[in-house]
């Protein structure tokens, strides 16, 4: 039998104290569920240009946890002189958000999209925020293209759903997936609040967790008569 296949698709992860950041309670979740004492954490800012002000704050956010960080940088060049060979050595892998259109084009250059499919069939938990989550599902919204929001169709399809993230914050991005799921531009799926994360078994959602209250994950079907949503509560992590 093959190890469980898990997937953490956020719109959360860091915690902020003033000027201090730390790993927060959702990404020690996916931590916790690589059951290994001081798994090894990888961190791919692909979305953000690989900025080196964000690799410095996940380094950071490390420090005092019993956790073996690392990263992996595309641009210019990769970091590391096998990228598939670093994806597959990880315990967990943490996709910081962005413009997901440019994440799923360099990742696609690399060769990504087929090392994550082979991580995530090899037991290692794949876990993101904001375009670290959408990328995993079939597609979403993104404003990747400027200010204005439009729909992303190209993920990595590990999972069958359509994703949306930010889901309180940007108003917008559910009347925009209500559309889109309605016209048959993406399937049915999932959303998140800021602060909630989705966690799938395999291809199942199997929980809804949050790092705070009063924040929910929606499942976002298509009717007859257009669309019905349907509000999940959360597990509130300590």
């Amino acid at each position: 039998m093959g190890k469980e296949k898990h997937i953490l698709a956020t719109s959360g992860g860091y915690s902020f104290s003033y000027d201090h950041v730390t790993l927060g309670p959702i990404i020690k979740y996916g931590l916790q569920l690589t059951d290994k004492k001081q798994p090894r954490l990888g961190y791919l800012g692909t979305a953000g240009g690989d900025a080196a002000h964000w690799i410095a704050a996940f380094y950071n956010a490390c420090a005092g946890h019993d956790v073996v960080p690392s990263h992996l940088e595309l641009f210019p060049s990769p970091n590391v002189a096998n990228v598939e060979d670093y994806i597959l050595s990880q315990d967990m892998l943490w996709v910081a958000g962005g413009s997901v259109a440019n994440l799923l084009a360099v990742w696609r250059v690399h060769g990504l999209d087929v090392s994550m499919r082979k991580a995530w069939e090899q037991g290692v938990v794949l876990a993101g925020q904001s375009a670290g989550s959408i990328c995993w599902h079939i597609g979403g919204t993104t404003d990747s293209f400027g200010e204005e929001l439009r729909p992303i169709t190209n993920g990595l399809a590990l999972l069958p759903y359509s994703n949306g993230v930010h889901y309180d914050a940007h108003p917008q991005r559910r009347s925009l997936l209500h559309t889109l799921v309605a016209d048959g531009i993406l399937p049915e799926g999932y959303a998140t609040d800021d602060g909630v994360a989705l966690h799938y078994v395999g291809e199942r959602l199997h929980k809804v967790i949050a790092d705070t209250p009063y924040k929910y994950a929606y499942q976002v079907l298509k009717t007859p008569d257009g669309i019905k949503e349907i509000k999940l509560e959360a597990t509130l992590l300590s």
